[in-house]
């Protein structure tokens, strides 16, 4: 396997060979190193980003303050609440829109110094200190004034979500030398289902020691460690968990996984030589068309999923109305099927061969995420079914909210399959020796829409000042997505 020439037409050529394949598989050494720094470091994405804090931001934080401050006393009560609900579903979606903007700017030059600096695992650390300090802080995330300001919780989310993409290209950029490369999609699998597997007894944990001693006195008489629920604190716990949890979780990933940087090489002419190759790669993007057709397409499927998982959780705690106790057995929920879905994107792959197996994982997503906007507390299915009470139990006591669970597990393991076919696909189709700065096209492609998603919904939902016409106007970048990847053409080999 020959490195890419356009890699060996600058000057860095003269420093020692950078490898490009690894050795073994998931549960080797290095193949399981690589897998086991998601479950480090995704329990702060699906915990604070998509299931607990978000939804506690946007309705508890956002929507509650905007009640209290009055602006709303001229609208009915349902009025009112629905319009505190757009507004904190648009703050949500400003957040991740900003941060879209930071990563995209930079991610892609951030990938190509990745091809042709030093050790990267001190680059990591930096970034994952960055995330720890920012989700330690969301303890000081208090209603009416208390705490942080919003601006300053809201510059903590942009910052940690910054850091959080950052260290996705660096930490993806180590995936071809963490095992052989018929092997690379299970690695990364395995990463992802381990990722949730983690959030999964986090969540669990929560229900376990707070939530349900406060609900039912079970297992415990009271919430433990001296836990107040009516302050939120077991929302705002979320981020020091989570800080904990990375720092302490990271630790066999750095002592075990491979990392393909050069010993002493300049990182200074990494970047400046980095910031060259990708505009040259963009000037002579038709010597990598399939490639960057790929990039194009995961430029709008990959965010409006993104913007899907990131507001999705937002969406259905304002919008069906589900509690704490719920959103919880959500999340361990989708959390568990997401699991499988990392472990059934690697199979998928081996059977269909990975194109396949992504525009099956898409198609799916789309089909259920319009059949859940079809969903309200009063009818199922655009009206054809009216809502029902089920049983007089704790949560999800209407047909709604099961049918709306049932259908979460299908987006849960498609989504999570197609990252791992999204990685797969970038890796088969990337030049020998350059996959970090492709991996950083590929954050670009990954971040465009993150902010592009997020600005159709908050303007849709401000626009209409219904969630669901917010929502439902993110699959048109899943539909722009789909058609492109199509026109993909895929090697002989990877067919």
């Amino acid at each position: 396997m020959t490195a890419d020439p356009a890699l060996l037409a600058n000057p860095l050529a003269s420093q020692p060979p950078r490898q490009t394949t690894g050795e073994g598989g998931a549960f080797g050494r290095t193949g399981f190193a690589w897998a086991i720094f998601e479950w480090a470091r995704n329990p702060y994405y699906i915990l604070i980003v998509i299931y607990i804090f978000a939804p506690y931001f946007a309705r508890d934080i956002i929507g509650a303050d905007l009640l209290a401050s009055g602006a709303l006393d001229d609208l009915p009560p349902g009025d009112a609440l629905a319009a505190a609900n757009a507004q904190g579903q648009a703050t949500i979606a400003s957040v991740t829109k900003w941060a879209g903007f930071i990563a995209a700017l930079t991610a892609p030059v951030l990938g190509a110094a990745l091809d042709r600096g030093g050790r990267l695992k001190p680059i990591l650390a930096l970034f994952l200190g960055a995330i720890a300090v920012c989700s330690a802080l969301l303890w000081f995330a208090m209603p009416g004034g208390e705490g942080l300001p919003v601006p300053a919780i809201m510059a903590l989310l942009v910052v940690a979500y910054v850091g959080y993409t950052y260290s996705e290209v660096t930490h993806n950029a180590m995936l071809s030398v963490s095992g052989e490369p018929r092997r690379l999609a299970m690695i990364s699998g395995l990463g992802l289902g381990l990722g949730n597997l983690a959030a999964t007894l986090i969540f669990l944990a929560i229900a376990v020691l707070f939530v349900l001693p406060a609900a039912i006195s079970w297992p415990f008489a009271a919430p433990q460690f001296g836990i107040d629920l009516t302050t939120f604190e077991h929302a705002r716990l979320a981020g020091p968990i989570c800080a904990v949890w990375l720092v302490l979780f990271s630790i066999p990933f750095f002592t075990r996984a491979r990392d393909p940087g050069v010993p002493g090489a300049s990182w200074m002419r990494a970047f400046r030589e980095g910031a060259r190759s990708v505009a040259r790669t963009l000037r002579e993007a038709a010597r990598y068309r399939e490639l960057m057709r790929f990039l194009i397409a995961r430029m709008f499927y990959a965010d409006a999923m993104a913007a899907l998982l990131a507001l999705g959780a937002v969406y259905v705690a304002l919008f069906l109305g589900w509690n704490f106790l719920e959103m919880l057995c959500y999340a361990i929920f989708a959390s568990a099927c997401a699991f499988g879905g990392g472990i059934f994107g690697g199979w998928l792959e081996g059977k269909v061969g990975v194109k396949r197996a992504l525009a099956l994982e898409i198609l799916a997503m789309v089909g259920v995420g319009l059949l859940q906007l079809s969903i309200t507390r009063e009818s199922l299915f655009l009206g054809l079914v009216d809502n029902v009470v089920v049983w007089d139990g704790l949560v999800f006591r209407t047909l709604s909210d099961l049918v709306y669970l049932g259908l979460i597990s299908v987006i849960a393991v498609t989504a999570t399959a197609s990252i791992s076919s999204s990685r797969t696909m970038l890796v088969t189709l990337a030049p020998p020796g350059r996959s970090g700065e492709f991996f950083g096209l590929y954050a670009i492609a990954g971040t465009i829409t993150v902010w592009m998603g997020p600005l159709l919904v908050e303007q849709f939902t401000l626009w209409s000042g219904d969630q669901r016409i917010g929502m439902t106007s993110i699959h048109l970048l899943f539909a722009i997505g789909f058609l492109v990847l199509l026109a993909v053409r895929m090697p002989t080999h990877a067919e």
